[in-house]
């Protein structure tokens, strides 16, 4: 199989894709939230109260997306940044890297969808005081929680685009604050829709 070190084109298609990807996904939900905010004068970002369960999800996942972005963008900048990466050479390969990518986008393009699709109903977190309807329909047909699994996708990807420590790191922590966000937001919604919640969860899974 080609190394990454056959192709000088690919290691710096990587470099500038990685760092066009996460500034689109920065931009993506810094003009939602600004638009839908416009739309409806209510809280979209719910992170909980502070040092709570949530909170530490929230904030443990925005600090990892916000090192991803940064990294990303530096790499263009300063190649021999890689070099603290501790990349897995083994995994750097022209399918690999080209499977990640296309997850990447994939994972992307699908949260877009969905998040098109809920409408005003999106919430970053827990509404204490919603919602006021349970969503089974559209995409949560197939999947409780269509977005997390979106990113998940996603993230896996990131690890094969560039395959190293710091992105099994970030892949680790991602993959772990989606998984108890979820926990949390189960518990809520069993509270608000006892029966209801109990019948959904019986016939559609969690991710997929």
């Amino acid at each position: 199989m080609s190394t990454i070190n056959a192709s000088s084109g690919i290691i710096e298609f990587t470099r500038i894709f990685l760092a066009v990807f996460y500034t689109c996904v920065a931009a993506f939900y810094t003009v939602k939230i600004i638009v839908a905010q416009i739309k409806q004068p209510v809280d979209l970002v719910l992170p909980g109260e502070r040092f709570c369960s949530t909170w530490w999800n929230h904030m443990t996942f925005r600090f990892f997306r916000l090192s991803i972005w940064m990294v990303c963008l530096f790499r263009v900048f300063f190649e021999e940044i890689d070099n603290y990466l501790i990349m897995f050479t083994s995994l750097q390969t022209l399918p690999i890297i080209f499977t990640g990518i296309s997850l990447m986008i994939f994972g992307f393009m699908m949260t877009i969808i969905v998040h098109l699709s809920m409408g005003d109903k999106w919430r970053s977190g827990i509404d204490s005081e919603g919602p006021k309807q349970l969503i089974t329909n559209g995409f949560f047909k197939y999947s409780r929680n269509p977005i997390f699994l979106c990113v998940a996708i996603s993230q896996i990807g990131f690890f094969l685009a560039l395959p190293s420590l710091f992105t099994l790191v970030c892949l680790t922590i991602g993959l772990l604050m989606l998984y108890r966000q979820i926990l949390s937001e189960e518990k809520h919604l069993t509270k608000l829709f006892v029966n209801e919640y109990k019948i959904y969860t019986a016939n559609v899974r969690r991710w997929l």
